[in-house]
């Protein structure tokens, strides 16, 4: 029997967090300042318990470790893949991600982070922080070292429908009034460079200069994306992006459409719209995997989905 692997959210408040991921999801959010809806996570820090079937109860990463023909026996030691979404009422820090290799040695063996960006709603003059404006290393210590935060930051405009590609070592924020489906290795490291002198119960919240320093790529080259879109009898499938950690597309089903799956597993997040998968109901908000082998499946109804696989 095929079984649609459905999962619980974790939720995260944070300084900047909103209340969007109730009103616009009708998630049961901790408070008016949940900034991160944890979708699909094995992560120690958010791990996601099965909703329904066969599995029900379990938690993500316990199927990794004990049913890995689920996820077509694909290799180590965690699951690879984390898919959030974020609900940014006021600015995010300024920060940056270091990469396997870095996060391995000083971050206790931990994965580097890649990350992307599905903008699913902004402000109607809604900006993002995509890399800086330093030509070199010693330029960016000076600008740094020198609060020159407003020559260094590189601010872009952004519009509903937009995606970016983080690459580690690049500095970035996401800014008030912005929700946003990310995808991104299973990580959980983040340095912040600036956090606009922000107090967190009273006290600064922590910031990461030196390691900062260390990960930031200059001149700054921004992430390779190539969209690219498919028209199908009754859907569209829009390719963004395929890298050495993922693949995420957008699907938009208008009517009944069959899709294949390749992959090992498939990770499909509804992010408007509802309908059916197979015949069962399926609402925006609704996360969950297809495992390996489920084979081709039927979405049917009217709705938008970000589906992503390794």
């Amino acid at each position: 029997m095929k079984d649609v692997i459905f999962l619980e959210p974790v939720f995260k408040e944070m300084i900047w967090g909103g209340n969007r991921l109730r009103t616009d999801f009708g998630y049961d959010i901790p408070s008016d300042y949940t900034g991160e809806c944890w979708a699909v996570s094995a992560h120690a820090n958010g791990d996601c318990t099965v909703k329904s079937g066969l599995y029900k109860g379990e938690k993500l990463s316990g199927l990794w470790k004990n049913h890995r023909e689920l996820f077509g026996g694909v290799k180590g030691e965690t699951f690879p893949l984390l898919i959030k979404i974020i609900d940014a009422k006021a600015d995010l820090s300024i920060q940056v991600h270091p990469d396997n290799e870095y996060a391995y040695r000083y971050e206790k063996g931990s994965l580097g982070k890649t990350e992307c960006w599905y903008i699913l709603d902004c402000d109607a003059d809604g900006k993002i922080v995509v890399g800086h404006n330093a030509k070199d290393k010693e330029e960016l210590k000076n600008m740094i070292a020198e609060g020159r935060w407003r020559e260094l930051i590189r601010v872009l405009p952004i519009k509903k429908g937009d995606f970016f590609q983080i690459e580690p070592g690049t500095v970035h924020a996401i800014k008030a009034g912005t929700v946003i489906l990310e995808t991104q290795q299973n990580s959980d490291i983040t340095y912040r460079l600036y956090d606009y002198d922000r107090l967190s119960g009273g006290k600064p919240r922590e910031l990461h200069i030196a390691k900062s320093i260390d990960v930031i790529k200059c001149p700054h080259v921004d992430g390779a994306v190539n969209r690219k879109e498919i028209k199908l009898e009754h859907a569209v499938v829009e390719e963004f992006i395929t890298c050495q950690y993922y693949s995420v597309k957008k699907l938009s089903v208008n009517g009944r459409q069959v899709f294949k799956q390749t992959e090992p597993f498939t990770i499909l997040s509804v992010i408007e719209g509802e309908g059916f998968l197979d015949g069962i109901k399926i609402i925006k908000g609704d996360h969950f995997i297809l495992p390996a082998g489920y084979g081709d499946y039927c979405l049917e109804g009217h709705m938008r989905l970000i589906t992503s696989h390794i």
